[in-house]
């Protein structure tokens, strides 16, 4: 089977978040199974761009309303990834260092979008599939059925993957002059509450729609930042399938990023090399439990209540807890977080901005991770802190709800909460430094949760399956 995947991350060429570890990851297991997979993405001004070798193998050219665009489709020559890897360049929209944040965002995704539809129209043979990743990517299952140009790819299965619905990429009407002339009888499926809504769009027009956790899915149909009643209607045709991780870049054996390997026979010690250099470099008491959190500075990940939480939980357990913060996002939480490393010294440390090599090296150091998180489709961090051996502190929603057991549960792992809120998160680390002070229950625990089996094996099949519903169905 062949499948071509859209998206606008996809690691390690271009990282903003868990889009790109998805992206990077599920493809390699899918050609693992016999397929052939390809990806593309915009030309994102990158290290690996300009660190590997290129050709071009397609050129272009599209109308914008009234603007004029030529396109460049590349490809890596060395097939690094584990599958054929391309990128779109459009001089002056998608040639830009970051991934997102730009003013014209709406102008340069759809560009992208058109400019895929465009090369796979001219492509001699058909994909089994093609999988759109998100609202970057949501438009083309309409284009390939309704824009008049791309009539020859109506036949091809689509399938759309929601990796985060708060983010849906809405445009005014004023816009619509973006698209290639298309069928005006067919304006309801662009529109959601008055805009385009690629995502909505998305999800009406794709053959299949997935979510990155089954419990993500079922909640979507009553909080998905305004298309609940959209995701109730289409719930036949929607199902969650749970991520993976890549358990070749994620594997405490053989990571280069970290000081010492180890695996579960002899996690304590290795956890307890990685600690202590952890904790020298960020001038942390190496005796105390090592709390840590990796990711957004966001609303969606609780992150200001990080501040607050982590004072009282100084206050309430008198300093006997470390804390170190790996992340970016809201300025106001930075400045906070920044401020808090005088106050803490010697108990507290925080890096603002992201660093892949630190991250690894914090979970293989940390005795537990904090996820307050309000929405998480999936997580991948919980999945990662459990390969390396770091107990996970969670809010009980969407993926983590899937992956994470509490230790009050005959089998579990975790430690659960329900409620975004300062009062429950402080909760969550008392329990956790209790824990931590039974260092038999703790190593116990280490040894079972790095063996826990999140690859994407499991998924790469579940995703399969649905690929061959849709191309027996046509």
């Amino acid at each position: 089977m062949e499948i071509l995947h859209v998206s606008a991350e996809c690691y390690p060429y271009a990282k903003a978040g868990g889009l790109a570890d998805v992206v990077g990851a599920l493809p390699k297991y899918q050609q693992d199974l016999g397929n052939t997979v390809k990806v593309v993405v915009p030309m994102h001004r990158t290290k690996f761009l300009y660190d590997n070798e290129w050709e071009t193998i397609h050129k272009g050219a599209f109308m914008m309303a009234s603007s004029f665009f030529e396109y460049t489709i590349i490809k890596e020559k060395k097939n690094k990834l584990g599958f054929d890897f391309y990128c779109v360049d459009i001089y002056g929209l998608l040639d830009r260092e970051k991934i997102y944040g730009y003013d014209d965002d709406t102008e340069r995704f759809v560009a992208f979008q058109i400019a895929v539809t465009d090369w796979l129209s001219k492509w001699e043979h058909r994909p089994d599939v093609v999988h759109v990743h998100d609202h970057h990517a949501g438009l083309i299952p309409f284009m390939m059925q309704h824009c008049y140009v791309y009539n020859n790819l109506a036949a091809i299965p689509t399938i759309l993957t929601i990796h985060n619905a708060q983010y849906q990429g809405c445009m005014d009407w004023n816009k619509s002059n973006f698209l290639p002339a298309w069928d005006k009888g067919q304006l309801g499926l662009l529109d959601w509450d008055n805009k385009i809504n690629p995502l909505a769009c998305g999800v009406k027009c794709a053959s299949a729609v997935t979510t990155v956790s089954p419990a993500y899915m079922a909640e979507l149909q009553y909080s998905a930042n305004g298309l609940e009643k959209l995701f109730e209607y289409e719930k036949e045709k929607c199902v969650g399938i749970l991520n993976g991780i890549d358990s070749v870049v994620w594997n405490t054996k053989t990571d280069t990023y970290i000081l010492s390997n180890f695996t579960s026979k002899d996690v304590e010690a290795g956890k307890k090399i990685n600690k202590k250099k952890l904790c020298d470099d960020f001038d942390l008491d190496y005796e105390k439990p090592l709390f840590i959190y990796i990711g957004r500075l966001v609303g969606e990940k609780a992150a200001e209540l990080l501040p607050p939480a982590i004072n009282k939980a100084f206050e309430t357990l008198d300093k006997k807890v470390n804390f170190l913060i790996l992340g970016s996002g809201d300025p106001a939480v930075e400045k906070q977080l920044e401020r808090m490393r005088s106050n803490y010294f010697g108990y507290y440390n925080s890096q603002i901005g992201y660093n892949e090599k630190l991250a690894h090296q914090m979970y293989a150091g940390a005795d537990f991770l904090l996820m307050p998180s309000r929405v998480e489709p999936c997580g991948l961090n919980q999945m990662y802190a459990l390969r390396y051996g770091t107990i996970p502190i969670v809010r009980s929603t969407g993926g983590l709800k899937d992956t994470v057991v509490d230790i009050s549960e005959p089998k579990g792992y975790g430690i659960c909460f329900n409620n975004a809120s300062v009062d429950d998160i402080v909760l969550s680390i008392n329990r956790a430094n209790d824990l931590f002070a039974d260092p038999k229950k703790m190593v116990a625990i280490q040894k079972k949760i790095m063996n826990i089996d999140n690859s994407w094996d499991k998924s790469a099949e579940e995703y399969f399956n649905v690929y061959q519903a849709l191309t027996n169905a046509k």
